[in-house]
């Protein structure tokens, strides 16, 4: 499979990496762990290498599963995994703290079997807590080899700059895709002036980009997006537009609608990695082929143009989550 570095870093990756979050959480029933770690495995025959995981998801069951999963292929792979989100009373708590923080990549190490984490995310940016104290802990646990690269998801090119300038970011992960384009704004610029590498999370809008999803799909109980705004009925009847455009395109290049909407995200930055996720390989492989779909210039531009005449409906965020992510 082809690789991209992250930004002006060292780190080399898959071009497209997957997220395990959905194999233990926030889609409704977990699936049977026995049934992941083979998926997992295929995955990796495939040829992908970058696995993005968090201490959160389960909690703790998604890095134990990759870790006993993907033993034979330990040396092969990137592993990413993310701290500063803790479970009080059953809930997300968001956690900064050098000295939680410091605990996460401790129990991140020893369920994840590593000496040392290849990326490791803040989960998300503690207000309570300045930036530069969790840049110095990180510059502290790469000496001490701990992690080997870190990096920031969903902050802002503000707390991003401080950041950086103490200890330089590896990667930082937002959401971004074809009906998500909020990044372009102020983001993606200042990931290209400071040579940090992007990853973006949902990149198939959690399903609905696929083409999968129409306004009679019910999710299961237990499902994240039964909360969601841009899931809400009223929201999903003007969304569906921009599942009809990539339709037509995707109809036009012989390719599918996650494949278009994968592509066109690896066609806007060479340091831009996506991270779909996926319980099932036939997704994944299909997901891994988008690297195959090649825009001209004047195909780029014109899907990026008829995305732009499309007003999307809904946050993507229910206003807890969007607190919690600094929105």
């Amino acid at each position: 499979m082809k690789t991209r570095k992250l930004g002006d870093s060292d780190l080399v990756v898959s071009e497209i990496g997957f997220g395990a979050m959905g194999m233990s959480f926030d889609y409704g029933s977990v699936p049977d762990p026995s049934k992941m770690r083979k998926v997992l495995q295929e995955m990796v025959e495939l040829g992908e290498n970058f696995i993005d995981t968090a201490e959160v998801y389960g909690p703790y069951v998604n890095e134990e599963l990759i870790a006993d999963a993907l033993v034979p292929y330990k040396k092969d792979l990137i592993i990413a995994t993310k701290g500063g989100i803790k479970m009080v009373n059953g809930k997300q708590v968001v956690d900064g703290r050098s000295i939680e923080l410091e605990k996460s990549v401790e129990g991140s190490l020893k369920r994840l079997k590593l000496e040392a984490i290849d990326l490791y995310y803040l989960h998300r940016v503690d207000p309570n807590v300045p930036i530069e104290e969790v840049a110095f802990l990180m510059q502290k646990l790469i000496k001490a080899g701990k992690i080997k690269h870190w990096g920031l998801s969903e902050a802002n090119a503000k707390t991003i700059r401080k950041a950086h300038a103490i200890q330089p970011l590896t990667a930082v992960e937002s959401e971004y895709s074809l009906w998500t384009r909020e990044p372009e704004q102020e983001l993606l610029p200042t990931l290209e002036e400071l040579g940090i590498g992007f990853v973006p999370f949902s990149p198939l809008g959690k399903g609905f980009l696929t083409g999968k999803i129409d306004l009679s799909t019910k999710f299961s109980d237990g499902d994240g997006r039964n909360l969601l705004p841009r899931f809400q009925k009223e929201a999903m009847e003007a969304n569906i537009k921009l599942v009809d455009l990539i339709k037509l395109v995707a109809k036009r290049k012989q390719a599918t609608s996650a494949q278009i909407s994968l592509a066109w995200l690896l066609a806007q930055k060479p340091w831009i990695v996506p991270i779909p996720g996926s319980t099932k390989i036939d997704r994944i492989r299909e997901n891994i082929s988008a690297s195959e779909v090649v825009f001209s210039k004047s195909e780029l531009e014109q899907l990026t143009a008829a995305a732009d005449e499309i007003q999307i409906v809904g946050n993507r965020y229910t206003p807890e989550l969007a607190k919690r992510a600094g929105l």
